[in-house]
């Protein structure tokens, strides 16, 4: 591969010795295990209500930051979770490891802990450990869980790409590292000992200050053996892209010549069970118009999107997908079936949605006039041998469809 100065990027003895040699320790070759061992043990320790938004509140955040092997001075007022980068991105492996869940119980959504899976997580060692984590942020850990932008469709997982590109960019990287890779991913990277930050004081209304940024000859090696033995393997980065869940240890392949400590990996989280029973939605468009709405388990969600439209007296007439958002913080779609692309909601029934209670989905219905029914899951009743939906009640005058026309 090429990088941005016209070397080549080659994976070299010389790299292999530095992997082999390599220790795996808590801080070295870089905090990351410290770092989420802190924001693990913070969560495990309160039940925490997390935003409208499902990050992380603003009044724990200084807390957690002093925990952390170097805090960050910032000197914003009131900073969000996104103005501590190591914060950000600790949170985005905290999800996507599935360590942790958001409990719908209550008036707002608490964060977990995953009682099984930080049991799981407890029997691994310090290299195993780093692996999953490693692994977690390359292959699974989406942008939209932190409530950042995913970019446009590349063949190489996003994550990796950033951290490919910043090797690339040795002159004005530092004028690019909002968009590549990133702050969050950036910050990642430095607890990875990946690359190494020199950080500027801090500067009144201003967040975090970099004066200086170096790639680590182990991050080099690390980099180029991925490129040279997986990313840059394109059949096999299509044939991820056709799983429905990137298997644990994917990366144990490829790495476990060199780390040969990792030998285990922490299990992605069970599914859900099919759940039978008389599922009871509330079906709104606005807090005063409301349709509540009792749905067998084994109607599909293409029923569902019938009996919606017929709550509100609308047509059929347009196209429309269900979004959710899964365990992991991940957003999920189901498309109707005459779109190109599935999951098709004529394949998926009612009782096989992972929703919690109090868990909201959105039903978007006709992409011109985009109607947003909010479809939140209120509670599920033992079934009485009902096969069809019914109405349980109504609030509010159903809207016009088409406004306007004659």
């Amino acid at each position: 591969m090429f990088v941005g100065d016209g070397s080549k990027l080659e994976f070299k003895r010389s790299h292999a010795r530095l992997l082999r040699q390599q220790s795996i320790t808590e801080t070295e070759p870089g905090p990351i295990l410290h770092d989420f061992e802190a924001l693990l043990g913070y969560v495990r320790e309160r039940a925490l209500r997390v935003t409208g938004t499902h990050q992380l509140p603003l009044s724990c955040l200084p807390e957690i930051n002093a925990r952390l092997h170097r805090p960050l001075d910032l000197g914003l007022k009131r900073p969000q979770q996104k103005s501590y980068p190591p914060i950000h991105g600790l949170y985005l492996l905290l999800r996507a490891s599935g360590l942790t869940y958001l409990d719908h119980i209550g008036s707002k959504p608490s964060l977990m802990v995953d009682g099984d899976l930080a049991a799981s997580w407890e029997t691994l060692n310090p290299t195993e450990r780093y692996g999953t984590l490693l692994e977690t942020w390359l292959l699974r850990a989406h942008p939209d869980i932190v409530g950042e932008r995913p970019r446009p469709f590349y063949y190489i997982p996003e994550n990796f790409l950033k951290w490919m590109n910043l090797f690339a960019r040795p002159d004005d990287r530092l004028d690019f590292l909002a968009y590549t890779p990133g702050w969050h991913n950036l910050g990642l990277l430095a607890l990875f000992g990946l690359v190494e930050i020199e950080e500027g004081p801090s500067v009144a209304g201003e967040g975090w200050q970099i004066a200086g940024l170096q790639l680590t000859l182990f991050g080099e090696a690390l980099l180029t053996l991925l490129c040279a033995e997986f990313f840059l393997d394109f059949d096999r980065i299509l044939d991820l892209e056709a799983e429905e869940e990137i298997p644990p240890g994917t990366l144990q392949s490829v790495l476990g010549p060199y780390f040969p400590m990792w030998q285990r990996t922490l299990p992605l989280p069970a599914e859900s069970p099919f759940r039978e029973g008389l599922h009871i939605f509330k079906v709104s468009l606005g807090k005063r118009l409301w349709r509540r709405l009792a749905v067998p388990a084994r109607a599909t969600l293409e029923q569902l999107a019938g009996d919606i439209l017929d709550a509100y007296d609308f047509d059929y007439d347009h196209l429309y997908d269900f979004r959710y958002e899964n365990r992991l913080g991940v957003e999920q779609r189901l498309y109707h079936p005459y779109m190109d692309e599935g999951p098709w909601v004529s394949d998926v029934q009612v009782g096989a949605l992972p929703l919690h209670v109090n868990q909201a989905m959105t039903f978007l219905y006709d992409y011109g006039d985009r109607w947003e029914f909010e479809v939140t899951l209120e509670e599920i009743q033992p079934t009485t041998g009902e096969a069809e939906t019914r109405v349980l009640e109504a609030a509010g005058d159903a809207p016009e469809q088409y406004p306007g026309w004659t």
